[in-house]
């Protein structure tokens, strides 16, 4: 039973979920990191008491030092510092969940440890599946998937992940909420705002992963991810619209069974069940009520309106090179999008220009 944990990107919306669910189940926390947001990561230091932090910005980093000077909590600082609260963790279950590529190395680090991960950032699987996947098993280390899809699919195949007498399986369907723009033709498109793009229907996410999610790319970065945690190939992937978001996805099996997981819409969920797996315990989501939901529907992606996901899927046939380029090029797309230098439809442009 899990009873200590460390959280990389502490601050971030994974990992201010994650202290919610570390809370609720009474668990104590070993170890914290973040990027420079040190107003709220001091308060989780004063709440949480976590033996050590990590700040990966320097100056921010001894801003905070200057700060707790009154207690006895060491802050480390940069890419050195990130890596040794992952690597030197004395926590059971080390989640990861700094966003973008600048994950990669202390996602590396944590499975080093032999310990159990709980993997909340795409950009180490999509980037470098297969040295995830191989370090993983060098180290004897258990990866527990928290994105809610792979998650839904760890829990579909009863956490077969990465076991020998796996069961057959013929697919994986990962589900789309189809994002705000769910409807709208390519040309609807052009001129949508970053204010318009953050507002999810469903979800409360991240600044980066709510963007891609309007443009499914998301799901995209999924389908790669997929493939690595599960040892699919991208023919054996397919992607559904289901605005509800409350099947979370499905797997098919050989004998044409498809077996889902259902919940409402929050991340505590399936972050919560990387901590306690194989145990379940009484959560914060909110019970499932069928009944009021009254229907389920699901519906194909149009890929000519959101052309990322095609992308993706391009990528993905091409190999891991291809992969870590798409990933780059929507970051830094991303990352224009919403200092208003391009378009909304600029961002799957940008993306083809890059990994043609």
């Amino acid at each position: 039973m899990t009873k200590t944990v460390t959280i990389l990107g502490s601050t971030g919306s994974i990992g201010r979920q994650t202290l919610e669910a570390v809370e609720h189940l009474g668990l104590t926390v070993n170890a914290l990191s973040a990027d420079k947001s040190i107003d709220l990561l001091e308060e989780q230091i004063h709440k949480f008491k976590p033996k050590y932090v990590a700040v990966y910005d320097s100056d921010a980093a001894n801003e905070l030092k200057s700060r707790i000077s009154d207690i006895a909590t060491p802050v480390l600082s940069g890419m050195k510092g990130q890596l040794e609260v992952a690597h030197n963790s004395d926590a059971d279950v080390i989640v990861t969940a700094i966003a973008g590529q600048a994950g990669l190395e202390p996602t590396l680090a944590a499975l080093k440890t032999g310990k159990r991960i709980a993997i909340a950032n795409k950009e180490p699987l999509v980037c470098a599946g297969e040295l995830v996947m191989q370090t993983a098993k060098e180290h004897n280390a258990e990866i527990i998937p928290v994105d809610s899809e792979h998650s839904a699919i760890f829990q579909s195949m009863a956490g077969q992940l990465n076991k020998v007498n796996a069961p057959q399986i013929n697919k994986l369907i990962l589900t789309a909420s189809g994002g705000p723009f769910r409807g709208m033709r390519h040309e609807q498109l052009e001129n949508i705002t970053p204010e318009q793009a953050l507002k999810h229907p469903n979800w409360d996410m991240g600044t980066k992963i709510t963007i891609d999610s309007a443009t499914i790319m998301n799901k995209g970065l999924e389908l790669i991810e997929a493939m690595h945690l599960f040892n699919m190939s991208p023919n054996q992937i397919e992607v559904v619209v289901h605005p509800e978001s409350i099947v979370h996805s499905m797997v098919e099996f050989s004998d044409h069974s498809t077996i889902a997981q259902l919940s409402n819409p929050d991340m505590r969920q399936p972050i919560q069940y990387a901590l306690t797996y194989p145990a379940r315990l009484p959560s914060l989501t909110k019970p499932l009520s069928l009944t009021e939901l009254g229907k389920l529907t699901f519906e194909k992606p149009d890929m000519d309106a959101f052309p990322c996901l095609r992308l993706a899927y391009e990528a993905a046939n091409k190999g891991q090179e291809a992969c870590a380029k798409l990933n780059q090029a929507n970051e830094e797309a991303v990352e224009l999008f919403l200092n208003r230098k391009i378009g909304f439809n600029d961002i799957p442009r940008y993306i083809a220009e890059r990994i043609s």
